[in-house]
């Protein structure tokens, strides 16, 4: 699966932009996830102790400035969180304008989910992992102002198919996309338009001059007529 996994990763390198690109959380046994990309400064943030990287910290309170990053993976680090919504939250507070994110994560509707309830779950996968599904963490990055750019689904084992990402074509293949194992999910972003505030315009000011006497008109809708002169 991290070989899988590795290869959708790579895909999506060419895509992003910027200067810090930061991984935060650690999968698998090799943590060079961001091998590939051009970006001119990679770092791991690891969430537990004994993980490879170049610091540990809390995923749900980031010591990092706002808009400081240009781009975020999270390699299965929402399954781990104990508040999954305050990780994005926080994300999407040091993700600069114009930032991307990359998420990993398991289908809590496929065969994997299955033999971890009934306890033949992999090493990897304790006990207090929690599996969310890739429309719920969509929601969750709505929420946040994000804009999905694409959601892929793959497995390693059964049914062995092919990723396939949501936004393809109908085909009897797609009838299996709820039981696929594992989905990447990458989302930019939403920078809000500014619009330019012009100069309220003042509200018209009634005259106060009264009309003048030889003018007025009586309710009959006859003049008055002018003074005699003696």
């Amino acid at each position: 699966m991290t070989a899988i996994e590795r290869n959708e990763i790579s895909q999506q390198l060419p895509e992003l932009f910027g200067r810090h690109f930061l991984q935060i959380g650690h999968w698998g046994a090799d943590h060079h996830w961001l091998d590939g990309s051009e970006m001119l400064h990679k770092a791991v943030l690891t969430t537990a102790a004994g993980a490879k990287g170049q610091a540990r910290v809390d995923a749900e309170a980031l010591p990092l400035a706002s808009r400081s990053v240009d781009a975020v993976l999270l390699p299965h680090t929402l399954e781990f969180a104990g508040s999954p919504h305050t990780v994005l939250r926080e994300v999407s507070r040091v993700l600069s304008e114009r930032g991307k994110l990359l998420i990993l994560g398991f289908n809590p509707w496929s065969l994997m989910a299955l033999r971890r309830w009934v306890g033949l779950a992999p090493r990897a996968l304790p006990t207090h992992t929690h599996f969310y599904s890739a429309g719920r963490v969509c929601d969750w990055l709505v929420l946040l102002d994000f804009e999905i750019s694409l959601v892929r689904r793959f497995n390693a084992g059964f049914p062995w198919l092919p990723p396939r990402s949501d936004a393809e074509r109908f085909s009897p293949a797609t009838l299996l996309r709820p039981w696929h194992e594992a989905y990447l999910i990458a989302a930019k972003k939403r920078v809000a338009p500014l619009n330019r505030v012009g100069r309220s315009q003042r509200a018209q000011v009634r005259t106060l001059v009264p009309v003048p006497v030889a003018n007025a008109v009586r309710r009959d809708g006859q003049n008055d007529p002018p003074p005699q002169r003696t």
